[in-house]
């Protein structure tokens, strides 16, 4: 029998905020086991939570980026259940009125475009921490509080290649916004999949399996890859899937269950009462939507329709914010928006990913890398040069004008010059010069080397080229 995945996926992502949700600790990660703590964050009996407005801005931008419906009203519910690293009991997060719903995202995967729904996200507290150690179990409550976002696509993912590009795409919004830092590492963005199948042609769900705390698209990926065999196999021997939760084991590259999964009614939610409805109203909307950044897919598009990349370029350009801007600056600079693109996909991004740095760490800036790709242009230095100056820019910080002048790199484009040390070259190598004319035409690369080793790379490729090209076959 033909099976087919049937694949849902919630993203957590942590709002890039100072401080908690409902108090005022702090959200930095580095800190020490239990110094990010309070009253609030750890539970503590007569507490009551303050509602971080910061924490609504950024949900709602999320919501707009993500074509969310953004609710009018939203509703605080405490949704109950034990485990020891919930300190209250209860996770304050939103239940039947989340804050955002109704949305979709785009994304390309082998030049496809596919479009999914989001059927809501949620604002919501994060718990703590468990480590279990055999026979005793320690707790960290930093995370208790922190701030999240529950992005939960509706069942339209067909692959786990889609739902890793997905997972990538979603969390490009979230940085192009700067609502989430997107560190995978330190737990920013997580990712439960829940995951189907059913016979091919079947519009019935089957029993669905959740896959929990992902927090790699590589993972992503493989976890369910292998949670759709396992499935697949169970069915074809008669097996009856059960509704649990399940972990995946990246050392073993295998999922195993972790509990009987819960439903709605299992966490009996109701509002919350210490908590006020969220309101919005029509002009704060207003107000946030203009706030909203060109996204990444309309940016590309863009590239590739006004500024002639072709779509691979386009596509990494707009990878990360910083660097789709560091390009337009450039591009805009030099008037060369290709030769840019090039320049740093194949030189800057190297040595960033290199150095494990940001490009706003870059010692070139847009306006020094926009320079030399008008010194090359002008013919003032040849492409082979400015490799060199790039290196010394990547190192010094200097200008491009400032090292041609300090290394004397200015290109030689004088044709006398260039004519009279060929002459020599040619006569110099007078067998070579005979087989180039016996029909040995492979022999013009040699010649050219040599005219560049002669002028230390500052001769004109073109100019050589040409001059080359006449003297060899019989002018003057």
């Amino acid at each position: 029998m033909s099976f087919e995945a049937v694949i849902g996926l919630e993203i957590h992502a942590q709002l890039k905020t100072q401080s908690k949700i409902f108090c005022a600790d702090s959200t930095v990660f580095e800190a020490g086991d239990n110094e990010n703590t309070s009253p609030v964050s750890v539970g503590m009996p007569g507490t009551l939570p303050v509602l971080n407005e910061r924490v609504v801005e950024q949900a709602i931008k999320a919501g707009l980026a993500l074509n969310c419906h953004i609710r009018p009203k939203s509703v605080f519910a405490r949704k109950n259940y034990f485990y020891p690293d919930l300190p209250k009991g209860y996770q304050i997060s939103q239940y039947d009125q989340p804050i955002c719903e109704h949305g979709s995202v785009e994304f390309k995967l082998n030049g496809k475009v596919h479009q999914i729904k989001i059927e809501r996200a949620h604002l919501e507290e994060d718990a703590g921490k468990s480590s279990h150690f055999g026979d005793y179990t320690l707790l960290n409550y930093n995370r208790a509080g922190i701030p999240l976002l529950e992005i939960v696509s509706g069942p339209d993912l067909r692959s786990a290649a889609e739902a890793a590009e997905y997972a990538r795409t979603v969390r490009q919004i979230l940085r192009y916004l700067d609502v989430c830092d997107g560190n995978l590492e330190e737990g920013s963005l997580r990712c439960d999949c829940n995951v189907s199948v059913r016979p091919r042609g079947q519009e019935k769900l089957g029993t669905k399996v959740e896959i929990k705390n992902i927090n790699s698209f590589r993972f992503i990926e493989k976890a369910i890859e292998y949670e759709v065999e396992r499935q697949i196999e169970a069915t074809e021997r008669g097996q009856r899937i059960i509704q649990e939760t399940r972990l995946w084991d990246p050392d073993k590259n295998k999922t195993f269950s972790m509990r009987t999964k819960e439903d709605a009614q299992d966490y009996r939610y109701f509002p919350d009462p210490d908590l006020l409805p969220v309101i919005v109203t029509a002009q704060s909307l207003e107000k946030m939507r203009q706030e909203i950044p060109e996204l990444p897919l309309v940016r590309a598009r863009r590239f590739v329709s006004q500024l002639g990349l072709s779509e691979n370029d386009a596509d990494v350009m707009v990878s990360e914010k910083d660097v789709a801007d560091y390009f337009e600056k450039t591009g805009a600079l030099c008037g060369n928006y290709k030769a840019a693109a090039n320049w740093i996909m194949t030189d800057l991004l190297r040595e960033l990913n290199d150095g494990k740095l940001s490009i706003r760490q870059s010692k070139v800036t847009p306006e020094n890398l926009g320079a030399l790709i008008q010194m090359i242009d002008s013919g003032k230095i040849s492409g082979k040069i400015a490799k060199t100056i790039f290196a010394d820019m990547w190192s010094t910080g200097d200008t491009a004008d400032k090292i041609v002048k300090a290394k004397g790199l200015v290109q030689i484009s004088d044709i006398s010059v260039i004519e009279k040390m060929i002459d020599e070259i040619l006569t110099g190598n007078a067998s070579q010069v005979a087989e180039y004319r016996a029909g040995k035409t492979k022999l013009l690369g040699f010649f050219i080397g040599a005219a560049m080793k002669a002028s230390k790379g500052q001769a004109n490729p073109d100019v050589v080229n040409q001059i080359l090209l006449k003297k060899l076959q019989g002018g003057s």
